[in-house]
């Protein structure tokens, strides 16, 4: 069932949440929305998957772009927790979600109980960046969803995913209209994206590092263009610790049903567990 909520600036925010089992926060990719998890949540039994749609993506309102910001994304994302009464919560973050998920991780460590990031890290890499701003804030060519399935079947990185599960992703991401295939986000989330794009990448490690003394979980599509395998051999230099899961035949980014991603994911679940080491 969705749900929604207010921000603090009254914008409606929707989200899921199944209500019974213990909370795992659910933060999607940039242009991405709650439906990032479906393919996780029937291997997760007694995990109570709370999945949001950040503002401008999905169900949740429009605010405009000044408002599509890590910073505001976050602030929205503890409002969720309070909204449900949630003190802290371990999180699964994808892409985008990972990066809100550290951000939060250095704010307000007390709120998160561990993160668990989906091929994403410090550094960004600008090749993944590039084939982002080829596609962010416009409609596909695609006429339905079908070409768009097929479409999809050609993405990098990519080996031996039926066509069924591409079919899924472009119900999942775009409306079909008489028109052709629409994104279901607000287009005005490319001006950001660009205004970051053309600027510096600020030094993300100190985020990274401020998660020391809580469970942390790494997975990486082999063949992602964004989070790069020495970036990943250097979170694990810097968290000897951390749960690792290097996910063939995908790139940016994995499904999460993947056995590699199930194993990672439910590791990082039992070690967010009242008394398990961090």
């Amino acid at each position: 069932m969705i749900h929604s909520f207010k921000a603090d600036d009254g914008t409606k925010i929707a989200y899921r949440d199944p209500g019974k089992g213990k909370p795992l926060l659910c933060l999607a990719g940039l242009t991405r929305n709650m439906h990032d998890f479906d393919y996780l949540e029937p291997h997760l039994d007694g995990v109570r998957m709370i999945c949001m749609d950040y503002r401008g993506r999905g169900l949740s309102e429009y605010s405009g772009p000044d408002t599509y910001t890590i910073a505001q994304e976050a602030q929205d994302a503890i409002a969720l927790l309070d909204h449900l009464g949630l003190k802290s919560v371990p999180i699964l973050g994808t892409s985008r979600g990972g990066l809100i998920g550290m951000a939060l991780g250095a704010t307000v460590p007390g709120r998160i109980k561990g993160l668990c990031m989906n091929d994403i890290g410090p550094v960004i890499e600008r090749e993944g960046l590039e084939m982002i701003f080829e596609y962010v804030g416009r409609n596909p060519p695609a006429k339905t969803h079908e070409q768009m399935a097929d479409l999809l079947a050609y993405t990098p990185g990519y080996d031996n995913v039926p066509h069924e599960r591409w079919l899924e992703e472009s119900e999942h991401h775009f409306k079909e209209t008489e028109d052709g295939l629409v994104i279901r986000y607000d287009p005005a989330l490319r001006d950001p994206f660009v205004a970051d794009y053309d600027a510096e990448l600020p030094d993300a490690w100190p985020m990274f590092d401020a998660l020391d003394g809580m469970p942390v979980a790494l997975i990486r599509g082999a063949n992602s263009k964004l989070l790069s395998y020495e970036t990943a051999v250097e979170m694990q230099n810097r968290r000897p610790d951390i749960i690792y899961a290097n996910v063939p035949d995908r790139g940016h980014v994995p499904f999460l049903d993947e056995p590699e991603s199930l194993s990672a994911v439910r590791a990082f679940l039992e070690r967010c567990r009242p008394g398990k080491p961090g």
